[in-house]
């Protein structure tokens, strides 16, 4: 027995309820098959330049900031450049995922990247964002091998590599992206453990509602945005 149908037969055990009748079963697995949409905001429905425009303009507004690059060379010298703008040690704890290690890093030889898991030592994270979704400027960031949680969340300063392809609309098709390419287990696939949605630096308005960045995370989110998708080139 698995660890989920363990955890779910004591819950039916301690309901005294036993399996659910077919019926019953079969709507569940239809709804949950179907994904019926939500309502959609019409900030959303917009053409694709004015989709990553906006994308941009949320992150800022939520106290981020954006660099639009042409291609991957211009990576490593934007990442200098915002360590050096913000007083910041060159030494980067990366995510291992294919992407972020083809990026040509030994043209700036005197930033230190080491792959892995964040520790609480570490000051400048770099993770790559799966997905960001325009109506508010938020990162999707599935957990993995490739793309470890506790970068997301240790650093003091979080820099995320995202492609302009990546950028959509609304959450609903974010999710769409997740489920084709990490198919739940209804279709034979699996999905994450974990979905970070993250809007902005970490921040707390508790005490006195006197905002606090870096609360319970980064203080600083920093995005690398490639401008890999022709059709949205227009709005940079």
């Amino acid at each position: 027995m698995s660890g989920r149908d363990f955890i779910l037969s004591t819950i039916r055990r301690n309901l005294r309820r036993g399996p659910l009748p077919e019926d019953q079963a079969a709507m569940l697995r239809g709804r949950l098959q179907s994904h019926p949409r939500q309502l959609i905001p019409a900030r959303s429905r917009l053409p694709r330049p004015e989709q990553v425009a906006l994308f941009i303009a949320n992150v800022e507004k939520e106290f981020g900031s954006v660099a639009r690059l042409a291609d991957l060379a211009a990576v490593p010298g934007a990442v200098a450049d915002y360590l050096a703008q913000h007083n910041l040690p060159p030494a980067i704890v990366m995510a291992p995922h294919p992407e972020l290690r083809a990026i040509p890093w030994s043209d700036r030889p005197l930033l230190r990247l080491h792959e892995g898991r964040a520790e609480g030592s570490d000051q400048v994270s770099l993770q790559h964002g799966f997905a960001a979704i325009a109506e508010t400027g938020t990162l999707m960031l599935p957990a993995g091998p490739e793309r470890p949680t506790t970068i997301n969340l240790l650093a003091d300063t979080a820099l995320v590599f995202l492609r302009a392809s990546r950028v959509v609309g609304a959450y609903e098709e974010a999710w769409d992206l997740l489920r084709a390419e990490r198919h739940d287990a209804l279709t034979g696939g699996f999905m994450p453990r974990n979905v970070m949605l993250v809007t902005g630096p970490s921040r707390t308005a508790d005490i006195e509602q006197t905002l606090e960045l870096g609360a319970h995370g980064p203080r600083r989110l920093h995005i690398l945005l490639l401008d890999d998708d022709e059709a949205a080139r227009t709005a940079a």
